[in-house]
C-alpha cells in the first residue's frame, strides 16, 4: 500500500530543510520579538513597581511631615493664645491697679475736700457764735 522509493527521503529531507529554513527565518525572530517584549514587560513592571514603592514611601513621608507640621502649629498656635492671655492678664491687673490708684486719690481729695469743708463750718459755726454771743450781750 505505501511505496518506499526516493520521494519518501526527498520528502523527509525538504520537510527537515523548511523547518529549518522556518526556523532561521521565522520562528527565532519571533521567539526573539516575543522575549523582547517579555523583558520590556518585566522592566516596566519592575520600573511601576519600584516607582509605586518610591511614591508609598513619599506619601507616608508627607503624611508624617503634615503630622508634625500640624503638630507645630498647634503648638504655636497654643503658645501664642497663652501669651496673649498672659498679656491680657497683666493688662486687666494693670487696669485694676491704676482704678483702685485712681480710688485712692479720689478718696484723698475728698477727704481733704471734707477736711476743708469742716474746717470752714467750724469757723462759720465760731463766726457765729460769736455774732450770737455779742448780739445777746449787746441785748443784755
Amino acid at each position: 500500500m505505501f511505496d518506499f522509493d526516493a520521494t519518501l527521503p526527498l520528502m523527509a529531507v525538504q520537510f527537515l530543510l523548511l523547518a529549518a529554513l522556518m526556523n532561521v527565518v521565522f520562528f527565532k525572530p519571533m521567539t526573539k520579538v516575543i522575549d523582547d517584549r517579555n523583558d520590556y514587560i518585566r522592566s516596566n513592571e519592575a520600573d511601576a513597581k519600584e516607582r509605586l514603592a518610591k511614591a508609598e514611601r513619599l506619601a507616608k513621608q508627607y503624611e508624617t511631615e503634615l503630622a508634625d507640621t500640624r503638630k507645630a502649629y498647634q503648638a504655636t498656635i497654643a503658645a501664642a493664645q497663652a501669651e496673649a492671655q498672659k498679656i491680657v492678664d497683666q493688662k486687666i491687673a494693670d487696669a485694676q491697679q491704676e482704678a483702685q490708684a485712681q480710688r485712692e486719690q479720689a478718696q484723698k481729695e475728698l477727704d481733704q475736700q471734707k477736711q476743708v469743708a469742716m474746717q470752714s463750718l467750724e469757723q462759720q459755726v465760731e463766726a457765729l457764735s460769736r455774732e450770737i454771743l455779742d448780739k445777746l450781750l449787746v441785748g443784755i
